[in-house]
This record gives C-alpha cells, structure tokens and sequence, in this order.
C-alpha cells in the first residue's frame, strides 16, 4: 500500500529522501512505471541501487508501497537485467537506507523502527551504509552510500542555484520547510492515503495499485448512495442531455433547472419556504455566517465550542463578535446569552451531531433559549441529513417522528415542530447522500438575501448538472427509504457492543458516529497504518487540530452495506492491533481517571441511541436483515420509482431495469462501453413494446416489484 508517512519518517535516514520533495516523492509513489506496470516510478527508481533489489525481492511482502511498491521477483529480476546491476556479494538490507526505510515502514510500528535503527547504529562503525542510514541527510551526503554521494552534492548545488536565482530577498522556500517541520515536530502532519473506492464493490478500494484491495472503514457516504443504481442512472442521463460543466457562476450561465429543482426539493425536505445550493457545506457555512454577522448590526454569536472549522471561519471572517459556551452545556449558554439586551442581534451557532465524538445537540433546548433571549439559531445538520428522520431530514425531524411520519411527503411546516422552530439549517450532499455540495434552508427572505450578498455563493462556478442531478435522486430516494438508516443504525449497534465487549474504549454517544479513544498521535498513526497494512482495513487516525491533543482516536463510520463477516473481522483486528501497539482499554482509563467521556467517574459507558428500537424496526420485526458475504444490496423498488418520477419533465419519464452502469471490464482488465438498454415510456409506447416491470438489478436486490408495477 502506498503510504506518504513512510516516506516522509524515514527522511533522515536516507540522502535521496532528504533532498527530494513530498510532492515529488507522492508523485513518484503513486505514478505506475510506463515499462513495468506492477512496479510504482520510485521503484524503478530504487532499483538502480545494488542493495534495493535484493530487498525487493526477498522482503517483497514487507515493504510498503508508499516508499517503493511491492515488486514482483520476475519484474526486479528484469529490471537488473536490463540495467545490468549485480547486487554485491553479502548485500543486506540494513546495508541500504532505501531498503531499511521500506522495511521500518512496513512493521508499522515505531518501536520497532527504533529497534532496527538502534541496530543500525552499532554496525555504523563497520561499513558505510550502515552510517549513512542512521545520519542526518548532510552527514549522509558526506560520508554515506557512495552510489548516492555525487547525485547528492550535485542536486545540494542545483537546489542552491535554483534559489538563489529565484529569490534575492526573503526566503520563501525556507519559510515552507520550517512551517512543514513544526507539523511534524507536534505530530499534526497530516498524511493522505490513495483510496478509491469501488462502485460495484462498496465498501471495498483500490490503492494505488489497482490490485490492492482494502475495506473502507472511515468514508462518510453513510448510506453508500455514492453507488445507488438509480442515481448513477439519473447521472448517465443527465451527462448525455446537459453535458459535464455548468457553464458558469448561477448568476451568469450556471442557473440551470437541475440546480432550481434540487433546492426546491431541499425546501421540502425540510419543510421550509426556501433552500440555496453552494459548491460545498464547508462554503455554506463559511459564506452565510459572515455574511448574516457582517450585515446584522452589532451582532454577536454564541457558538458550541466543538463547533466546525467552516463555522469558525464563517464567524472570524464576518467580523462580529463571537462568544464560545462549553459544548451542549445549557447553563452555560444562558449565562452568556444573559449579558446581552434582548434586542441585540444574537445567533446561536450549534451542530447536530458532532462528528468526531458522536454527541448530539439538544435542539429543542436551544430553540427555548433562543426565544427566550431573541436569538437565532443556526443549525449545521451535515452529519445528520439523510441518516435520520422518516425522511432524512436530520435529527430536527428525528425529533418529531411521528408527526413527520403523519405529514408525508407534502413539504408543508409542522408548526411548534422542533424543524419549524430552527430558523437556519445547514446540511451536506457529500455524506448521506453520496454526492458533494452543500446547502442552507430557510425563510424566503433569508435565502434571498445569502444569494445577493455571498460572495462564497456569487462568484463560484456552479456544481455540473450531472452531479447536482445524481444528489437530487438521492435525496428524494432516502425521503421515500427508511431502510437505509434503520440497517445502518442495526450495524453501529452491533460494532460498539463487539468493541465493548472486548474493553475497547469506544466514546459513548448517541448516535451513528464510533470514535475509539487512543490518546496518543503516534499511536493513533500507528494503529491506523497497521490495520491498513496488515489487515487491509481503511480507517484514517484523528489527531490535532482535528481533535484535542491527548484525545487522538481511531473514528469508524458502519454502513448499511459492511456485512457481518467484514464487521467481525473489523472488530478482530483492531482488538489485535491495540494488544500489539499496547494501547489503552476502557479499564486502563479508569484507572487513570479517564479521558474525552471514556473511562471519566459519574460519566456513562453507554448512551441509549437517539434511533428507538420501534424506530429501527426491532419492536414489530420489520428490521432489514444484516448483509452476509455475497448477499445483494437492497434497492427498494418504491423509491427508485419516486426518484425517476421527480425528473420526468426534464429528462422523460422511464421504466423498466435500472441501468446503472455505462461500462463493463473486459477480460483483459479494461473499460469498455455497454450499450444502453434504457429505453423511455414514451418511446416504447411509439413502437408498441410492453412496458416490462422493474426488474432485479445487477448488484442490487429489487424490492417490491410488484409495487412497481402495479404503478406502471
């Protein structure tokens, strides 16, 4: 597996990767050789050393691809040959920083990495290579690998040049190096692993190397509607009519009738008179708090102090004051509110559920407050929407379940309902819903005046057509589907009891979100890249800023589509990797007296889920049943139906299969076209064809067909 991290510890250790850039080592890691495709650009490169080969071809299932991917003995074999390279008698890997560097990596652990450099050191004495890989790359390039002694002098003196001519003053470059070294100094760095995921596969990805398959345990396309078959239909459709690109800003050529049909599915979603589309949540949020505390005079904002980094920035860039209150702490925020006259314009910044510790916030509580004291509210539902609700409208529905169940799908305000009582709610494309983009909702008047004076919403490109129609269909699938969310919500139950079970320190909470506490930076990389390496599971550490130092954890999110194999295999593994790496349990933070909720005295282990048992389904038996290997993932016919219709007057009605695939692979491994079976109503009808019923997709298992058919 390609890992950066790799890369960039072992810096030190090795005069190539001291002198050369991250952007160009990532690059070189993740670009396939043109000659050799099982080998990464740095491989080859690592080859021409005499001591890389027979490191690849003995260690081969060690060494991880983030510094040289793994090589076949037949392709190393072949690149010596060609380059005519003879390894020398007695070659060793500790003789080569290269090969030591590859192997560190690849324990995934830095203890033992610390082992192998202390042996390292004491054979430096004895030979050269065994110098250089434990020298600083200046000492390195002095008295290190001969084969690398002049490349380094002379790159030394071409860096040096190139500098100098390029700046006479400051020294920006520096200035870039120093800040880069403060993030790894305090272990903040953050590292990007090559993840792609599969669409027939989910929630299996690819690595770098199309052939390194892994199990993806941190993405937030909750519901997997990132691979739903009746929105990679309605993309398919929607790129062959409208093209790829918007065109342009929404005021200028980007105004499209795809764009106007997603916010008024919004507003109905949430039952309010209006909705705005941004390019992303992040810009949502940034662009309307700086605007609405920039125009309101004298405003002032009570933010939670868990609050998201785009909220943070929305209220730093309008310029208002901000008054921060501990996080869901009610006392608090009225103590503050009551410094304030009433009149004062007042906006109460909160979120949902907090997505790295899995709280929610108390929302009705909120709206007391805030009409009490003549406040706003600001709601950020981006963890919430589509995940809970009858609907997917977020956990303001969630609240008022019945009743939402009772209104239907008519879009109307359930007056006193704690979602008609939130003035302002935010919320994703890009999680629940499998898309990206962002969005607000809310009065008329306030969604107007965000479209005017936004300049995050004036003078951006428009979201392309295709991907705004593919959020849509999904939006209007999951307010037909509970199933999703109840299966889900089956899942999560499931792996936190598993991980309890076994004193894994799960941070209580309420909701979908499961943070494992390490409490430790290092630990928690360690552990993230010891499951991704020897485990092939995918789920990226939490550290600083994101978190609070010392509260560094592991946040799995549980989809509807993880099967009971993958979820006990999950649980497996990490129970493994924390006896391995020595990490914390539950009883070992209660003996420390705790930390971030877990293993704290007079806090509870446990939070009943905000989803009830009747909710779920357990209560009446109608739960969706837990996916085993090979099983089908559910489609529900009804809701396909419901997500075809709302485009009928744009893209024209359509029966029959879903299609959700314009490509196939062939047997040689590559992407070829299908032609496309969907065929329209109206054109089947023009040439006397049967309209055929909804029919079992490929992938997918249909369910009430005979619904559908009924309604063709």
């Amino acid at each position: 597996m390609d890992k950066l991290s790799s890369l960039t510890r072992f810096k030190a250790a090795c005069p190539f990767l001291g002198r050369t850039k991250t952007s160009t080592l990532r690059n070189l890691s993740t670009s396939s050789s043109p000659r050799y495709p099982t080998l990464s650009v740095l491989t080859e490169r690592a080859t021409k050393c005499p001591v890389m080969g027979p490191a690849l071809n003995t260690r081969s299932k060690e060494i991880v691809a983030g510094y040289a991917s793994v090589a076949g003995t037949f392709d190393v074999d072949k690149i010596h040959k060609e380059k005519g390279i003879v390894p020398p008698p007695g070659a060793t890997i500790e003789m080569c920083p290269h090969a030591s560097a590859a192997r560190a990596a690849a324990r995934m652990a830095e203890d033992l990495a610390a082992a192998a450099a202390k042996k390292k050191r004491s054979k430096a004495a004895h030979h050269p290579h065994a110098k250089a890989a434990t020298a600083t790359p200046k000492d390195a390039a002095a008295a290190g690998c001969p084969f690398h002694l002049k490349a380094a002098a002379e790159a030394k003196l071409a860096t040096a040049a190139e500098s100098k001519a390029k700046h006479t003053g400051f020294n920006y470059e520096a200035f870039y190096t120093e800040e880069l070294d403060k993030k790894h100094k305090d272990k903040s760095y953050r590292y990007f692993n090559n993840i792609n995921r599969l669409a027939q596969k989910f929630p299996v990805a690819h690595t770098a190397r199309v052939t390194d398959e892994v199990e993806v345990w941190c993405a937030n396309d909750y519901l997997g509607m990132g691979n739903n078959p009746v929105v990679l239909e309605t993309m398919h459709r929607t790129l062959d009519k409208y093209g790829h690109g918007a065109g342009g800003t929404r005021n200028i050529a980007g105004n499209g009738a795809m764009h106007l049909a997603l916010e008024n599915e919004l507003a109905n979603l949430h039952r309010k008179p209006a909705a705005l589309v941004f390019s992303s949540c992040y810009v949502a949020n940034d662009a309307t708090l700086s605007t609405l505390g920039s125009k309101l005079p004298g405003c002032v904002y009570f933010s939670d102090s868990m609050n998201h980094a785009s909220m943070i920035q929305g209220m730093r860039h309008s310029g208002a004051k901000r008054v921060i209150f501990k996080h869901n702490d009610l006392e608090d925020l009225e103590s503050k509110l009551k410094q304030y006259p009433k009149e004062t314009p007042k906006i109460i910044a909160f979120e949902s559920v907090y997505s790295m510790c899995g709280s929610i916030g108390p929302i009705k509580e909120i709206c007391d407050l805030a009409e009490q004291y003549g406040a706003l509210t600001f709601l950020d539902e981006v963890h919430a929407v589509g995940l809970y609700g009858p609907r997917g409208a977020g956990v303001a529905e969630h609240l008022d379940y019945e009743a939402h169940v009772a209104a239907g799908q008519n879009g109307a305000a359930i007056p006193g309902s704690v979602m008609d009582r939130v003035d302002i709610i935010t919320g994703t494309l890009g999680k629940a819903y499998g898309a990206v983009g962002g969005y607000i909702a809310g009065s008329e008047e306030f969604v107007d005046m965000i479209r005017s004076y936004a300049p995050g919403f004036i003078f951006t490109t428009s979201l392309p057509p295709a991907t705004v129609a593919g959020a849509r269909a999904s939006v209007a699938y999951q307010k037909h589907y509970v199933g999703d969310r109840q299966l889900k919500q089956v899942n999560v139950r499931k792996v936190k009891d598993a991980m309890s079970a076994l004193d894994i320190p799960v941070i209580p909470g309420p909701s979908h979100i499961v943070p494992v506490l390490v409490g430790d930076p290092e630990l928690a990389k360690a552990a993230s890249d010891k499951l991704l390496g020897e485990h092939d599971i995918y789920v990226q550490a939490i550290n600083y800023p994101t978190v609070a130092r010392g509260e560094e954890r592991l946040r799995f999110t549980v989809t509807p589509r993880h099967t009971i194999e993958q979820m006990d295999r999950l649980v497996r593994a990490v129970d493994q990797v924390f006896t391995e790496l020595n990490i914390n349990r539950l009883s070992d933070w209660k003996r420390l007296g705790g930390r971030a909720t877990v293993g704290v005295e007079g806090q509870p282990e446990y939070v009943e889920p905000i989803w009830t048992d009747e909710q779920v389904g357990i209560t009446d038996g109608t739960v969706p049943r837990i996916l085993k290997n090979g099983d089908k993932p559910v489609v529900d016919a009804k809701a396909v139906n419901a997500a075809r219709n709302v485009f009928n007057n744009l893209l024209g009605t359509i029966e029959g299969k879903v299609q959700a695939n314009r490509t196939r692979v062939n047997a040689e491994g590559g992407v070829e076209l299908v032609t496309s079976t969907l065929t329209t109503k109206s054109e089947m009808m023009k040439s006397g064809v049967a309209i055929p019923i909804v029919s079992q997709m490929e992938g997918s298992e249909m369910k009430d067909a005979a619904d559908v058919a009924a309604s063709a």
